[in-house]
């Protein structure tokens, strides 16, 4: 039986990568670094999850003499990228700029109704998911979730199952009791590593991953309810018994 819906927050609740784009450029440039990640260069690197990986991949790629840094160690220099870039997209946050994909809310108000568990797992930071969630949910938005599982829980990030792994052990469910929502290659392989069945919702960003062990994949979570979801994910655990 199906107990728990648990949610990806970049691209499955709310289509926040161009926001996040505009943030790391907004930060590059507070730095003063004459870096610019454009769009075909962000969709590529979104291939790295997490903030600090993504930029430490960069550098390692695109810009290894580390002499742009003043004399500055790197370290220090990714965190203070890091917090310029969360104060930026928390502002773009807070102005409009993000809102929550269709069918998100109206998914998470009949799962809940019926008694299912809702959690979050997710590479992002904290100051991230608050930005976005009390501005779509409210102050008490975190009184809806059961888990969250984010970038400072999970030091490990997707691919690897850590974060859904953590996520399972505190809403106390097997992953043959939930489904996960998903919109990229890299979550979806996060969460079938960790047993769970996957329902993805794809961005412009994440089109072309590769979803063959999806358990769906869906424009959006619009046209979806929980009676479809329940069919669906009895359908794909009965297919995994048979295996």
């Amino acid at each position: 039986m199906l107990r728990g819906l648990i949610f990806d927050v970049d691209g499955t609740l709310a289509d926040s990568e161009a926001a996040h784009r505009a943030a790391f450029n907004d930060a590059f440039s507070r730095f003063g670094l004459d870096w610019h990640w454009d769009d075909v260069l962000y969709t590529g690197l979104l291939k790295v999850t997490g903030g600090r990986e993504r930029i430490l991949h960069y550098i390692e790629r695109y810009r290894p003499d580390q002499s742009q840094f003043d004399g500055l160690g790197l370290p220090e220099s990714v965190d203070r990228l890091l917090e310029l870039k969360t104060q930026a997209y928390v502002r773009s946050v807070n102005d409009g700029a993000v809102s929550l994909r269709p069918g998100v809310l109206k998914l998470m108000s009949e799962a809940r109704a019926q008694g299912l568990l809702l959690a979050i797992a997710t590479t992002t930071s904290p100051p991230n998911i608050a930005a976005l969630l009390s501005g779509a949910m409210g102050p008490d938005w975190r009184e809806n979730f059961a888990a969250i599982g984010d970038g400072a829980s999970a030091s490990i990030k997707k691919p690897h199952p850590q974060v859904y792994l953590q996520v399972l052990e505190t809403l106390r469910l097997t992953a043959a009791q939930c489904l996960a929502l998903e919109d990229s290659g890299n979550g979806l392989r996060a969460a079938t590593a960790a047993g769970l069945a996957t329902l993805i919702t794809p961005t412009r960003y994440t089109a072309h991953d590769d979803f063959r062990a999806a358990m769906r994949v869906v424009p959006d979570l619009s046209q979806v309810d929980l009676a479809q979801l329940r069919v669906w994910h009895a359908g794909s655990r009965q297919a995994a018994s048979m295996v």
